[in-house]
């Protein structure tokens, strides 16, 4: 669909970014020369690049940025000084503050779902021809990966860096024993499934309730599978049944079926990984390609598969969603600040990190897909193929600059239940009040974002 409008966000920062476009980025420099072969002089500059935290690889993390900072001090005289954040609450006020100050990073690497949100700010550079020539031309992108750079292809704010589609892994060992011949299709018989696999400090389902960004992304595949889309045209739809009915599926396996273990109150997606790679889980929900460098060096190495997600909603027989919504489209963009003094600088650091061989550096260094099109084609493990199918069967979250606030709110519902999961049950009132709660914020940020 076409954007026509700005988010909660937006609409009180787009003014600001506006009259700060002038002001320099945090590193108070000047525009740097491009030679006429194209390649840029930045001698003396420092490009200051957002990332997300890699909790699962932290010293991994440190050494790719060292290494990528060394080759494009060689590449371009310049130097790379990496800012983190490591929620998606930081995520979202990293970006307002930026915005409103007109001053902070140069390059963001944002989750997919936060595009919109930084688009509709207009405050970072929405791409020309030229620009996509700078980084080595919109083909280089495996053209799936280009999904929600923007509200259409004209308008696209959104450079590919990784693609992560999300899967489920699963042990094959675990399941042969409890004489399961084939992974759950839908959430119900995952349910019934990991029932049979919990036993002896053995538990069916591997999950972290209190991890920082997927909780709210089984809410949403299960209330789309339904056949609520949670926005409909200007109506934000988180107070309808199937969303509920999503929460109480979802801590019910810890609260009802008792199918995950009771720390799993407190982990993040790491402690989900490291359950399940030790063999204590049968299945491990909301992994990406990501976690392969950690199961193949496991006790699990050479047991465990991927398969799609459940996609059938709790409570049905069959998918009631326009297409299967195995996953969000799901990956990392990167989008460069208007308010930057060194774009072509922060153009070169992205044409060198989506190149063939950097992508594949960075893929099995950390396991996630290559946005490039022609890395990605030239991987040839088998174990891909199920996030290659799960890619192909994704389904883009809501391109309204309002999204940001409404996935907080899908979260926050998790988040201020933890404390009722830790104590064995989520009160049904409690849930609706929290939901209505995050409804009344999430509809008034729509509301905004429909004036705009």
């Amino acid at each position: 669909m076409r954007f026509r409008s700005s988010s909660g966000l937006a609409a009180i920062v787009t003014a600001a970014a506006l009259a700060l476009t002038g002001c320099g980025g945090g590193s108070g420099s000047t525009d740097t020369s491009t030679s006429a072969d194209g390649k840029v002089d930045g001698t003396g500059k420092t490009l200051n690049v957002l990332v997300n935290v890699l909790s699962q690889y932290p010293e991994q993390q440190k050494q790719w940025q060292a290494d990528i900072a060394a080759k494009f001090k060689a590449e371009t005289g310049a130097d790379v000084k990496f800012e983190t954040f490591a929620s998606a609450n930081d995520e979202l006020t990293r970006i307002q503050t930026s915005v409103v100050s007109g001053q902070g990073p140069d390059v963001y690497s944002l989750g997919t779902t936060f595009t919109p949100t930084a688009y509709a700010t207009k405050a970072f550079v929405t791409l020309s021809d030229d620009d996509w020539k700078k980084v080595g031309g919109k083909d280089r992108f495996n053209p799936a990966t280009l999904g929600i750079s923007g509200p259409d292809a004209d308008h696209q704010a959104g450079i590919p860096f990784v693609s992560r589609p999300f899967v489920m892994a699963y042990n094959k060992d675990l399941l042969a024993a409890a004489g399961i011949d084939k992974p759950a299709t839908s959430w119900d018989e995952l349910a019934e499934q990991a029932k049979k696999m919990t036993k002896d400090g053995t538990f069916g389902i591997a999950t972290g309730y209190k991890d920082n960004f997927d909780p709210w992304k089984f809410i949403w595949a299960m209330s789309v599978q339904a056949g609520n889309p949670l926005v409909d045209g200007n109506k934000f739809k988180l107070d309808d049944p199937t969303v509920k009915k999503a929460y109480q599926t979802y801590f019910g396996w810890l609260t009802e079926d008792k199918v995950v273990d009771p720390a799993s109150v407190g982990w993040s997606n790491s402690n989900a990984v490291a359950a399940f790679a030790s063999g204590k889980a049968g299945y491990l929900m909301m992994t990406t390609s990501s976690s392969i460098p950690t199961l193949d060096k496991s006790e699990i190495a050479g047991k465990y598969e991927y398969a799609l997600m459940p996609t059938i909603a709790p409570g049905e027989t069959k998918s009631k969603s326009d297409g299967d919504a195995a996953s969000i489209l799901s990956g990392d963009n990167i989008v460069v600040a208007d308010y930057s003094k060194q774009k072509d600088l922060a153009f070169a650091y992205i044409k060198l990190i989506t190149s063939k061989d950097e992508q594949l550096n960075y893929q099995k260094i950390f396991g996630d897909l290559p946005a490039n099109a022609e890395a990605l084609a030239s991987l040839t493990d088998p174990k891909l193929k199920p996030l290659a199918d799960a890619a192909a069967k994704s389904k883009a979250t809501p391109f309204t600059g309002a999204w940001g606030d409404m996935q907080l709110g899908l979260l926050n519902v998790t988040v201020q239940s933890v404390p009722d999961l830790a104590a064995g049950k989520v009160d049904e009132a409690a849930l609706e009040s929290r939901i209505k709660d995050s409804q009344s914020k999430g509809q008034a940020s729509l509301d905004r974002a429909s004036k705009g």
